[in-house]
């Protein structure tokens, strides 16, 4: 009996070797099997980005061609472009990897914005997949938000050029630093988050507040607020945030602001508009018509700024398929490259004779700004009394003066 279980126990150890021995040999074939597999795969594949222009190349042969396909596809000039990718590296640490330099990585951004090209088209510009694509373009919109905190700053307390050099301007706003309006830009956001961003007109926008000082430089701004929020209500958070304006200066702004003494208004129900004014082809009648004119003569700078903005960069225009948050940022990195360009002193007459490659059906119609104040800020009530005040005294000033040039003018002519 005990021979005989020693026999039995021999035996089942021989039987599970086998098995194991089997299994593995089962393991290895199914290995085999499977690269088989794949190497038949990978010959039957047919690889999508096969161009033999590179993203790496056509970003060189942009950068060494005319200098319109430059403006076209990057809307900048070429030395704007290599100074940007300059500094983008000293000052926020892009660095080339292995496959992607950063003037290509700058490249897939700024043709994104400049197209409002989706991923795929990226993909097949660039020779890049999706993901490649996505983390790049992230990368470099991280890096102008960093660039921003630095091209994007409060303008100097001293009275601006354009306001000293012009009697009708001068010594009336000599302590205006710069002018401020609301803009909406369109987004695209998931069906259940909508209502908030619907404006007035029934699109949805992401209403952004900009402060621009005389030389046409972005001072301040404040996105992402929904569509169906009030330009003051946007103001009144900057200024609960990073905005501020200094003691004994101030801005204009239109009429969806409340009249305050940091924030100088129109007169209501007066006319003010530069085209109004031109139709009457009459000389202003009282002191408010002729603050009127001149507060639409000087403010006239942000809206000028605004226009500029959004025609270079024509992904302001419409929805892009970002997130939402991602959206608010590529507002103000489209301000801080506006800066850039600016302080590099580029040129902007040039975007009247590079055509949009954006399909005019994509460009979604958003309200230009508010256009009354609706007494929806209650810190801001609290001062229009002394916004009032303030405005008659420049109001009553300015008339005196132009009252004494018309009659200095008179007895010249007599």
């Amino acid at each position: 009996m005990h021979i005989f279980c020693r026999c039995v126990i021999l035996s089942i150890k021989m039987l599970g070797n086998f098995l194991m021995r089997k299994r593995r040999e089962d393991d290895e074939l199914a290995i085999i099997e499977a690269l088989y597999a794949n190497d038949r795969s990978s010959a039957n594949h047919t690889r999508i980005h096969t161009s033999i222009l590179t993203g790496d190349r056509y970003v060189r042969e942009v950068l060494e061609g005319h200098e319109l396909r430059c403006k076209r596809d990057f809307r900048m000039e070429q030395y704007i472009f290599c100074n940007l990718v300059q500094c983008l590296r000293e000052r926020c640490h892009l660095r080339d990897t292995n496959f992607v330099s950063v003037e290509e990585q700058v490249g897939i951004f700024l043709y994104a914005i400049s197209k409002n090209a989706t991923n795929r088209t990226l993909q097949g510009q660039f020779q890049h997949s999706g993901e490649t694509i996505s983390r790049y373009f992230n990368i470099v919109l991280n890096a102008l938000m960093i660039l921003s905190g630095s091209v994007i700053q409060l303008p100097p307390i001293n009275v601006p050029f354009k306001v000293a050099s012009n009697t009708k301007f001068m010594p009336y706003f000599k302590d205006c630093i710069g002018a401020i309006d609301g803009t909406h830009i369109p987004i695209s956001i998931s069906p259940k988050d909508q209502d908030p961003y619907r404006n007035r007109k029934g699109t949805l926008s992401q209403n952004v507040m900009v402060a621009c000082d005389f030389d046409n430089h972005f001072v301040h701004v404040s996105s992402g607020w929904e569509g169906s929020a009030s330009d003051a209500r946007v103001l009144q958070d900057a200024l609960e945030n990073n905005f501020y304006v200094p003691e004994g200066k101030f801005y204009l702004v239109d009429a969806g602001y409340a009249n305050t003494p940091n924030f100088i208004a129109p007169y209501r129900n007066v006319r003010y508009h530069l085209v109004e004014q031109g139709k009457c082809n009459q000389r202003p009648q009282n002191p408010r018509e002729l603050f009127n004119l001149r507060h639409a003569q000087l403010r006239n700078h942000v809206e000028r700024i605004i226009g500029v903005l959004k025609k270079r960069f024509p992904v302001l225009k419409c929805a892009s398929q970002y997130p939402i948050d991602s959206q608010a940022e590529i507002a103000i990195a489209c301000c801080a490259l506006h800066n850039f360009i600016c302080n590099n002193e580029g040129g902007e007459q040039w975007l009247d004779q590079v055509e949009s490659d954006i399909d005019p059906i994509k460009i979604i119609d958003v309200p230009s700004g508010d256009m009354k104040y609706t007494n929806d800020i209650h810190s801001l009530n609290e001062r229009r009394e002394l916004g009032s005040t303030k405005r008659d005294e420049i109001a009553d000033a300015m008339w005196n003066d132009y009252q004494d040039y018309l009659r200095r003018t008179r007895r010249n002519t007599a």
